[in-house]
């Protein structure tokens, strides 16, 4: 007898794919720019009852991580936003640095006192910061961010601005807000629009840095070489790996990780395996400052706003100390409470503080700079006596951490 054949199971659907988000037609504020800066002062505005819709042009962030350091102040702002204990747990907590010159220590600088709460600098690659402040943002209100939507033009209209744009389908958009904060970077658009003067010039500084497995015995600890040919960073983080940074005589676009490599240990006498390199990068120095932050209903914040070296890891964090003062300032506006002063108090602090940063950041790659072995050796011996004085390496290590 015949048996029927087994009925074929038919495939299920696939479920639709969600549509893309498209920006919203109103909110409170609208943040062009979507990286650590413009999330970070969106989540601090949605927590305080603010809507807020954050337009970022990129469709996909970058891999590519310069960013790793958090130093303590920018801990205590992201400890505002939850996350600050999430990005403690991940990243690598360096809370002694060591500077090394020719085989032997010079400097050893400990920053226990710099903080109570946060007594190290943290090393977190910028990708994974930016992950964390994503689903933070996500969890507050999943339709906040909206990428691969392009600022094109804004213009005020009384109590509010319109923002116009072309999101990732090609069609165009206008939001409209009581106000528009530029967190869109260096090259903004919208501080370009708003005609603010900005000043700007590229310093004579370059490097080379790149990612190894961490074969040193260092663990936790921070390290400079203070060499006649220019400085060698190497600095932890998480996964096992190390970061080192070297100054180069020009900018080394063509440079391989065997040639950072031969440059480290020419330097240190530390071999790293070229073969393990998983991230390389040449950067040269360019230093920007806006002369007004505030403008209108228009905000400038993070890169818009001002540009320091890379060196010292103070750029981003700046940006989001930022966000930190004018978050508060923000929300009482649109409470209709005055606030002109203090915005102008928000105005000349942030621009002072990105003043005595860029400072640091400029002193950070003087020590970094080639010199002749005498004159480096003369310079290094300074060095030592000044940081046997406890007052003053503890002066140095708070200043090197933001304080």
């Amino acid at each position: 007898m015949a048996t029927a054949p087994a009925p074929t199971a038919l495939p299920s659907p696939l479920p639709d794919a969600p549509p893309p988000l498209l920006p919203r037609p109103a909110a409170d504020v609208v943040i062009a720019g979507g990286g650590p800066v413009g999330m970070y002062l969106a989540i601090l505005l949605l927590q305080a009852g603010v809507s807020v819709q954050v337009l970022e042009q990129r469709q996909v962030r970058s891999a590519h991580s310069r960013a790793i350091g958090v130093h303590p102040p920018a801990l205590e702002s992201l400890a505002l936003a939850g996350i600050a204990g999430a990005m403690a747990r991940e990243g690598v907590q360096i809370s002694h640095g060591e500077a090394r010159s020719a085989g032997r220590t010079v400097a050893r600088l400990g920053f226990a006192a710099a903080s109570a709460r946060y007594p190290y600098v943290l090393t977190l690659p910028q990708v994974r910061t930016e992950e964390l402040l994503k689903e933070r943002l996500q969890a507050l209100d999943p339709q906040a961010l909206v990428r691969g939507a392009r600022v094109e033009s804004f213009e005020e209209d009384g109590p509010s601005v319109r923002v116009h744009g072309t999101a990732d389908d090609g069609s165009a958009f206008t939001s409209t807000a009581s106000l528009l904060v530029a967190a869109d970077g260096a090259r903004s658009s919208i501080r370009t629009a708003l005609g603010t003067p900005w000043s700007s010039r590229l310093l004579p500084d370059t490097y080379l840095m790149g990612d190894f497995p961490d074969d040193t015995s260092d663990g936790s600890l921070g390290v400079l070489y203070l060499e006649p040919e220019g400085i060698v960073e190497s600095f932890p983080l998480p996964g096992g790996l190390r970061r080192w940074v070297v100054h180069t005589d020009a900018l080394a676009t063509d440079a391989s990780a065997a040639d950072l490599a031969a440059m480290v240990r020419h330097r240190t006498g530390h071999r790293l395996d070229a073969t393990r390199n998983s991230m390389l990068s040449a950067f040269g120095v360019r230093i920007g400052r806006a002369e007004r932050l505030v403008r209108g209903r228009t905000l400038l914040i993070g890169d818009a706003a001002h540009v320091i070296s890379p060196i010292g890891g103070q750029g981003m964090n700046l940006g989001w100390l930022d966000a930190a003062a004018v978050a508060p300032l923000i929300a009482a506006a649109l409470q209709g409470e005055p606030v002109g002063t203090r915005l102008r108090g928000f105005e000349r602090d942030r621009r002072r503080d990105a003043v005595v940063a860029s400072a640091q950041a400029r002193v950070n790659m003087m020590l970094g700079r080639p010199l002749p072995v005498g004159v480096m050796a003369l310079r290094n011996a300074g060095l030592e006596r000044m940081f046997r004085s406890p007052a003053l390496a503890g002066a140095v290590a708070r200043r090197f951490t933001m304080q």
